[in-house]
């Protein structure tokens, strides 16, 4: 187990985020197999056929620190901290998934102050936020927690399905972070 703060658990209410790990697995894969129509827009996939060597290279990534998500005992869905690099302080909130009855509840904020809350109180500068800029849903969630847009990288990257993605940059600096409500 990591002594790396942005690792630690996280808790507001009922929700609870915890370093995922092995025991997060089939409740994980269960969920993630229930929606299928997702997976085209993400840059990987977490479909049945793909699933375990991705939950697999995410417990073993550099930099990473992923975690799974619960309302109460309910594991509802995964987000992580990507790409932590201490000298820029910089690091990326992303590989996010929540089950479909959570979404557009104001849940996937919760968790977003949650990691960002973290985040700067762990002295980070600068979160970034990479998004698909064909997914205007998550696009939309992104700037409604006051994110700003920095620009679109061109062919940032190929996907799992072989499309070639432009990627929407978004950030938050410490000093402009202030909780927005649940609105």
């Amino acid at each position: 187990m990591t002594t790396e703060p942005l690792a630690l658990p996280l808790i507001d209410g009922d929700i609870r985020l915890e370093p995922l790990a092995e025991r997060h697995r089939a409740h994980l894969k269960a969920a993630c197999s229930k929606d299928p129509d997702i997976w085209p827009i993400y840059s990987v996939s977490y479909d049945p056929d793909h699933f375990d060597s991705q939950f697999d290279d995410l417990l073993v990534r550099p930099a990473t620190y992923p975690f799974a998500i619960l309302q109460g005992e309910r594991l509802v869905g995964m987000s992580a901290f990507l790409n932590h690099i201490p000298a820029r302080q910089t690091v990326e909130i992303g590989n996010s998934y929540i089950v479909p009855l959570l979404r557009g509840t104001g849940f996937n904020a919760r968790v977003k102050r949650l990691l960002l809350d973290r985040a700067f109180a762990c002295g980070l500068r600068r979160v970034e936020f990479r998004v698909d800029d064909r997914n205007s849903r998550s696009k939309a969630a992104v700037a409604k927690l006051g994110a700003h847009l920095d620009g679109v990288i061109r062919a940032e990257r190929i996907t799992w399905t072989g499309h070639v993605r432009d990627t929407a940059l978004f950030s938050i600096l410490s000093h402009e972070w202030c909780r927005p409500s649940d609105g």
